[in-house]
């Protein structure tokens, strides 16, 4: 039987394997300020083996739609001289309620008004909530992207999306 230095600091494919995050994504969220790294002589990055905690939060906060600044606003509430426990992650994660609500909520609306527009079979976007005849939201004042889906099932940044890409 191997026994394994629970203390060790962890090499970057090792959090990368036990993660499921890609090595490029580590570094963008190093750079970021979400998680921490030490070098060694040689300049190679080593992880605390709590880092895999705060990955599996990053990655679950943008499961739910939470941004770069909201993640990183999250992660700051945590202490930093200490292993976060189930009472500080519990803390945290409070403030997703609302979001979550607000996102299933979206996705209900949007699952029951494309039942009702596919269904129908008239094949007319006269009456869809999301459709944009003669490009009314086009006049380059607004931001691009899907802005009449509800505002919970679109991408908050593009710090948010990019994360997404790398972690993929």
């Amino acid at each position: 039987m191997t026994t394994v230095d629970t203390h060790a600091p962890l090499t970057i494919s090792e959090v990368a394997a036990r993660s499921g995050f890609a090595p490029s994504a580590l570094r963008f969220y190093e750079d970021e300020g979400l998680i921490a790294a030490t070098r060694t002589a040689g300049g190679q990055r080593r992880y605390q083996r709590s880092v895999l905690r705060r990955l599996a939060f990053i990655r679950a906060a943008g499961n739910v739609g939470l941004t770069l600044d909201d993640i990183r606003v999250e992660l700051s509430r945590l202490p930093s001289n200490r292993t976060p426990t189930k009472a500080d992650w519990a803390r945290i994660t409070r403030h997703w309620r609302g979001r979550l609500d607000e996102q299933i909520a979206a996705l209900e609306r949007l699952r029951d008004g494309l039942e009702s527009c596919i269904g129908c079979g008239c094949l007319s976007l006269k009456h869809c909530a999301i459709s944009n005849p003669g490009d009314a939201e086009g006049d380059g004042n607004r931001r691009a992207g899907a802005r009449l889906l509800p505002r919970a099932l679109r991408a908050q940044d593009v710090g948010d999306v990019h994360a997404r890409v790398v972690a993929r």
